[in-house]
């Protein structure tokens, strides 16, 4: 295990994780081209999810002790009718709902189906079309106030699509947020704070995974390497991903999609 390569891949979760690429869908690859046996490691990969955890943490706290205080509050005082920081608490909390039940009994079905770098490419071609569909419909005039419990549950089962390698979990909850016609940034905002209690919740399923293995002594800098770079890398990932979106749309990355699945396809024809 090398330095570089726990950068690199740290890198690569933090630009992945949060821009509309797919990140799992970029690991499935990176393990085939460059067959990195850190890519390969259990405990390695929660150093990379508590890393992104870390960087959207950082980024939200002022939102995450708004919306907890409002949270609280709603349990002694409902109010959610005036109050919009207890709306938002309350709709990010049932959009976790399908992504946690799908995650519970799906995902190891999903892993052992899906990770072929075939199937990926296949996902990340189709799905980005979502991206071209929802900039051409959305009227873009919504703002958080206008979500429901019932848009929200919908999020929430378009998230649950993400544990399929090449979908992108931002990527597909922002495009379902713009067909509800929210403002692209707004989408996406609402995107990462759903984030938050789904990569949290993965995150300690891995610790637990983590725990029957052990991790080796050994490879401790490798880790460390890995969760700063993830971290820092995510956190300036989130910060000038939602800059962008103020004024660019999803067609770019719907681009960039179809153009690595090509690739990748054509990588897999000339392997053979």
């Amino acid at each position: 295990m090398e330095i570089f390569s726990s950068i690199f891949l740290g890198a690569v979760q933090g630009l992945t994780e949060f821009l509309p690429v797919s990140s799992s869908g970029h690991l499935v690859i990176f393990r085939d081209i460059l067959q990195l046996k850190i890519a390969d490691s259990l405990s390695f990969d929660v150093i990379l999810h508590l890393g992104t955890l870390a960087a959207l943490l950082y980024f939200f706290h002022k939102d995450i002790i708004s919306y907890l205080k409002a949270f609280l509050n709603s349990l002694a005082k409902w109010d959610l009718k005036n109050n919009l920081d207890q709306k938002i608490a309350w709709l990010i909390l049932i959009s976790t709902f399908p992504t946690a039940l799908a995650g519970f009994f799906l995902e190891d079905i999903i892993e052992n189906i899906f990770r072929q770098p075939f199937l990926v490419a296949l996902v990340l071609f189709s799905f980005s079309f979502t991206f071209f569909i929802a900039e051409w419909y959305s009227k873009q005039n919504k703002d958080f106030s206008s979500l429901t419990w019932q848009k929200s549950l919908v999020l929430g089962f378009a998230q649950a699509l993400a544990l399929i390698p090449g979908v992108s979990r931002s990527g597909i909850t922002i495009a379902t947020g713009m067909f509800y016609n929210l403002k692209r940034e707004i989408a996406a905002r609402f995107s990462f704070l759903m984030a938050i209690p789904v990569v949290a919740g993965a995150g300690a399923k891995k610790i637990i995974d983590l725990g029957k293995i052990g991790m080796a002594d050994d490879e401790k800098w490798f880790y460390v390497f890995g969760f700063f770079t993830s971290a820092i890398v995510g956190y300036f990932c989130i910060k000038y991903f939602l800059a962008f979106l103020k004024k660019h749309s999803l067609n770019w990355f719907a681009a960039y999609r179809i153009i690595l699945s090509l690739v990748i396809l054509i990588y897999i024809f000339v392997k053979q």
